[in-house]
């Protein structure tokens, strides 16, 4: 580490000295989102910064229940070593927790420097790359939902409220223990670029919504808002969950992205008042990207067995591919809104996706739309979900990670390394549901067969 960095690491750790701050949370993202930490004391500062702090590999590989799943670079190659280092550029101190502040991570191998072949925020930062020899910056919006649940009498989880019809409300009457401001107020103070919040359409759903910003960014922060939601529901001795579908009298979890992209001088070059829909070419062109790659986009925007749950007729959660505008029943919205805040919305992912993953895989997408110059066809008009008009998504992780191998242009874009990793890792979690016993097959079989 060279003397000006040593210095700057210097004038970080007075400065979190001054702040009361004595710990720093590392924490980066794995394959599928969750978030990995380290605390760091404050004076250990300099030796993470120079040396990196020492994980395995295979937490990449790593299954929710603890089991390391046999991909390429983890169990054949020993477990090594990936390194982690501060990137005290996003130090933020942790409003419910007294003496801590957090900051991202970069995730390096630590014989080469560079960085690890399945790091998400890596994966993303080479796609914006390549968007940047076109000219374009994405710009993203994310919208992302979840449920919250109390500790049941039997050790299990249960809906934290029950009241029905609640959509778009706030105030005791959906949230009877004020939940919602609670947490709007922590994660506000979080610097994440939160602007409200609402009970959502099922009961004990839940939105917060965050500002746009450069992709990178939004990544980041939806990544940072998911960790802090959770651990702010441990608290208080509750779970907040982004799965897709947690129960089966109720509505899905979805993560939509608003997406648009600027140029050098920051103007919008979704917006055209002239062109097709007051949208420019270079909009058109990324809507049919993302409709073209739809199929294999689902494997990173619906990326466990349970999403898949989330489709179906009437559930506003798009099952099959199309557009509209302003028609919230087509997978690729087009929003009123024109000059700076033209854009698209993508209604495609769930709340269980990797913010990093999911915006790498459409801005992917939308890339490969702009370079192909493809236009998208005729928009949704009326109510969808007629598969006499639109093809549908795959019905299954399985289909959706087979459409994802077959889309090489995409697959190439992400990255081989990445893409086989991703394809290994969520192989073996549908291998691991097809084996297991349900409650739900053993409910419908046991007593009659």
């Amino acid at each position: 580490m060279s003397a000006h960095d040593m210095q700057e690491v210097r004038r970080h750790m007075d400065r979190l000295a001054a702040d009361g701050i004595d710990v720093v949370r590392v924490t980066y993202p794995d394959l599928i989102g969750t978030d990995r930490a380290r605390d760091v004391l404050v004076e250990e500062l300099p030796r993470a910064m120079e040396h990196g702090l020492a994980f395995c590999r295979a937490v990449y590989h790593t299954s929710p229940q603890g089991d390391v799943v046999p991909v390429s670079g983890g169990l054949d190659a020993g477990l090594p070593d990936i390194a982690v280092r501060p990137d005290l550029g996003t130090l933020t101190a942790l409003p419910w927790e007294p003496g801590v502040a957090s900051c991202l991570a970069e995730v390096v191998d630590p014989a080469t420097g560079a960085p690890a072949p399945e790091s998400p925020r890596d994966l993303l930062r080479r796609v914006l790359d390549r968007c940047a020899e076109r000219g374009l910056r994405p710009v993203v919006g994310p919208e992302l939902e979840y449920y919250l649940c109390d500790a049941a009498p039997d050790g299990g989880w249960r809906r934290y409220a029950r009241d029905p019809g609640v959509v778009y409300t706030a105030g005791l009457r959906a949230d009877p223990d004020n939940h919602l401001l609670r947490t709007l107020r922590q994660v506000r103070d979080l610097d994440i670029g939160v602007i409200s919040g609402n009970h959502e359409f099922d009961a004990s759903q839940f939105e917060i919504n965050l500002t746009h910003s450069d992709a990178l960014s939004a990544a980041d922060r939806a990544f940072r808002f998911k960790a802090a939601v959770k651990e702010l529901a441990r608290r208080e001795g509750r779970l907040a969950t982004f799965m897709a579908k947690p129960f089966n009298d109720a509505g899905g979890s979805g993560f939509h992205l608003h997406l648009s992209c600027a140029d050098a001088e920051g103007r919008n070059v979704f917006d055209d008042p002239a062109g097709a829909y007051g949208l420019a070419a270079t909009a058109r062109h990324a809507v049919a990207g993302v409709l073209a790659h739809a199929p294999a986009l689902a494997a990173l925007l619906n990326p466990t067995v349970n999403s898949y749950k989330r489709f179906g007729p009437d559930t506003l959660a798009p099952w099959l591919i199309d557009w509209g505008m302003d028609n919230r029943s087509a997978m690729v919205r087009i929003p009123p809104e024109r000059g700076s805040g033209a854009r698209m919305e993508l209604r495609l992912g769930d709340a269980s996706a990797n913010p990093y993953l999911a915006i790498a895989g459409t801005v992917a997408a939308a890339l490969l739309g702009v370079l192909a110059g493809e236009e998208p066809g005729p928009p949704l008009e009326g109510y969808g979900y007629d598969t006499a008009r639109s093809a549908p998504l795959p019905a299954t992780l399985s289909a959706a990670l087979d459409a994802l191998e077959a889309d090489t242009a995409l697959a190439e874009l992400l990255g081989k390394d990445f893409t086989t990793s991703f394809l290994s890792y969520k192989r073996d979690e549908a291998a691991r549901f097809r084996r297991f016993v349900t409650d739900w097959e053993f409910t419908e079989y046991a007593y009659h067969l």
